[in-house]
């Protein structure tokens, strides 16, 4: 089975890649579970209009019918954004390709089909992580494996809060993850713009950032770069309000007895409920950061 049986590039992110123009991938979890309807498919559209204004190319995935789509037409975004897809991360691609599933693909499977695409910057919201609790679970995002043997360069505000932040840094370091701070020494807490972890590196500018890239590529290391970007202070949630109802929500997580895969899902949806979506709103802006980060990288390459 040959690259063109199994992985659909459209028109537009082909000739882009043929012609050494910047393509920047977008993830469509966030589309088809991250945000209510109808404002899911407006702030896809806006992602990738913000792409276009820094003269790349936008290219979405998804899995539509059994099929990995790189770069979606109007339809096809509309129809990811209607509801009733699968969540696929990269060990969930096979299954769903032979079963002909539909469904959005996280950061892991974003990433592997970038990849595979040969699209070398991609811009999500934030990572997953090692998560609290780690010892006794044994509980860490696939995210983390596969970015450790895949070279692309991932744009992302840092981890999600709700994670150990401390030890997910620790993971990075063991995997052979490099992480990059954009304009911050500090490490971004996703919804937060400082985790209360250091980075080692800090970038100022695009061109920063790709001279970094291009390092990355000729030293040839198979895993990912983390371009690490602060979600601006003045949109970020209020931090107060923030480890309040964060310790609400793992409170009522132990109470509750939700473990697992469980976990994340309730303690976003806590946040978003008790915070009146202010964290909802801090995710939008931090996509948005880093998307726009991201496609200027991938025209500084």
């Amino acid at each position: 089975m040959s690259y063109d049986d199994v992985l659909k590039v459209s028109e537009e992110v082909r000739e882009a890649l043929a012609e050494g123009r910047p393509v920047v991938a977008l993830e469509s979890t966030i589309i088809a579970h991250g945000l209510p309807r109808p404002r899911n498919l407006r702030v896809a559209t806006e992602l990738e209009e913000l792409v276009r204004a820094q003269g790349a190319v936008p290219a979405t995935i998804a899995v539509l019918d059994g099929r990995p789509h790189v770069g979606l037409d109007k339809d096809q975004l509309e129809r990811v954004a209607g509801g009733g897809l699968r969540k696929l991360g990269h060990r969930d691609l096979p299954m769903a390709l032979a079963l002909g599933a539909s469904g959005a693909t996280t950061v892991s499977a974003t990433a592997y089909l970038a990849h595979w695409a040969d699209i070398r910057v991609f811009a999500t919201g934030g990572l997953g992580g090692v998560h609290r609790g780690w010892t006794e679970t044994q509980d860490e995002s696939a995210d983390l494996q596969l970015l450790a043997r895949t070279p692309v360069a991932v744009v992302c505000a840092g981890v999600k809060s709700i994670l150990d932040v401390p030890a997910t840094l620790q993971r990075l370091e063991t995997l052979g993850i490099g992480v990059i701070g954009y304009g911050t020494d500090r490490f971004p807490g996703f919804y937060l713009a400082d985790s209360g972890e250091p980075v080692d590196w800090t970038v100022r500018t695009p061109q920063e950032a790709a001279d970094v890239l291009r390092s990355h590529d000729a030293i040839g290391p198979d895993s990912a770069l983390i371009v690490a970007n602060p979600v601006p202070e003045a949109e970020q949630l209020d931090p107060e309000l923030h480890d309040r109802v964060l310790a609400e929500a793992l409170d009522a997580c132990r109470k509750q007895g939700i473990t697992g895969q469980a976990v994340t899902p309730f303690l976003l949806d806590h946040l978003v409920r008790h915070t009146g979506g202010a964290s909802l709103e801090a995710n939008v802006a931090a996509v948005r950061g880093n998307v726009r980060l991201a496609a200027a990288i991938a025209a500084a390459l």
